[in-house]
């Protein structure tokens, strides 16, 4: 079973960001308060087992106070058999993470830290709005295994407008000299609803080129595969089989809860999408109501799922659980798409699974899409 909560904060708005969030924390208290009723509320929403992951997610969770984060893991806790070696991962921004709160995060039970740093390159930092320096992107992971918290992820941005990949190469050598296990690169999009997205319309900002963008990935690949890690999904990087748990199990379509403002929960058979708009979610849970919308899945839906999801992971899709799904569909309507593909060196099947080749990474969601059923 798996566990995602949505705090829905944040410091200040950074320009690429679309995620459900508010800079007004004036009632974060009560949310934290309705995000542990919702856990009661929801608590039947999984099958019986223990609570293998627990991830904070937002938002800025590192926002949270050491009583909020406790209120939350004891109704956690209270409610769910947690399992004894569970992954308990939190989001968290460098500038929120001081040598006292790391301190309190590691006894209070968060084993994974998952570091928005995104860029160490102070200029980076500034044009993406986001709120801490430089310098403090290098010492918290530092403070952070001081604290004993050695099971790090860094996020890292890519496609950054530059005029050449000097600052990326430069980016990469600082998250070698930490010595993290993990690295989620992602490359910059231009979401419609953000600020970069208002400067695009007005032609203060030119559009991400493709070409540039894939670049710098390959640069990523090289790099990263030189110093020992391995690329078991698009944008994730682990050493040592350091994988997000909580994310792999997403991409193997495992049940799991969401609660908070905007979060997802998955059933098998259906989504489940909560309100994001924190003032709607709050008066709903405080009169015991679950503010969401169900969708319920069709075959076609779970076939375009497991394909979205499955063919970007090391892991890939199995051909007769897409033929399961789609009652015989997928073979039917893309044997000579699957053939034009093959051909063109984008996949490959191995003993019955669908896999991505080097090449074919560069086009992931492309060829996804195109072999989704009707």
């Amino acid at each position: 079973m798996h566990l995602y909560l949505h705090i829905p904060f944040c410091k200040q708005a950074c320009h690429y960001c679309d995620f459900h969030f508010s800079t007004n924390t004036a009632n974060k208290r009560a949310i934290v308060e309705a995000i542990a009723r919702e856990i009661l509320l929801r608590k039947s929403y999984l099958p019986e087992g223990d609570m293998e992951t627990i991830y904070f997610g937002g938002g800025t969770p590192s926002l949270l106070d050491e009583t909020e984060l406790h209120l939350l893991l004891d109704t956690i806790h209270k409610h769910f058999r947690v399992s004894p070696d569970a992954e308990v991962t939190l989001e968290a921004n460098p500038d929120d993470l001081s040598e006292a709160t790391l301190q309190m995060l590691a006894k209070a039970g968060i084993n994974r830290l998952s570091i928005g740093i995104q860029s160490f390159h102070e200029p980076h930092l500034r044009f993406m709005n986001r709120a801490h320096s430089a310098l403090e992107a290098e010492q918290c992971v530092k403070l952070a295994q001081d604290a004993g918290i050695d099971n790090i992820s860094i996020d890292l941005i890519y496609a950054i407008p530059s005029e050449d990949h000097t600052i990326l190469l430069s980016d990469l050598s600082k998250v070698f000299t930490l010595d993290v296990p993990h690295i989620s690169a992602y490359c910059l999009t231009i979401e419609p609803q953000t600020a970069f997205g208002s400067w695009l319309k007005k032609k203060k900002l030119r559009p991400i080129e493709e070409e540039y963008a894939a670049q710098q990935f390959e640069i990523l690949l090289r790099a990263l595969g030189e110093h020992g890690y391995e690329q078991y999904e698009i944008s994730n990087f682990a050493r040592d089989g350091r994988y997000s748990n909580h994310n792999s199990s997403y991409w193997k379509q495992r049940p799991y809860l969401g609660v908070g403002p905007s979060a997802h929960s998955y059933n098998g058979e259906s989504r489940e999408y909560n309100v994001s708009n924190n003032a709607k979610y709050l008066q709903a849970v405080q009169k015991d109501i679950i503010p969401s919308t169900i969708e319920q899945l069709t075959l076609a839906d779970q076939t375009n799922e497991y394909l979205l999801t499955g063919l970007r992971t090391k892991w890939g899709v199995k051909m007769q659980k897409l033929e399961m799904l789609s009652n015989g569909a997928f073979t039917l309507q893309h044997s000579g798409e699957l053939e034009k593909m093959t051909r063109r060196g984008w996949i490959r099947e191995e003993a019955g699974i669908l896999l991505l080749t080097q090449a074919g990474k560069l086009f992931a969601d492309r060829i996804a899409s195109d072999l989704f059923i009707e």
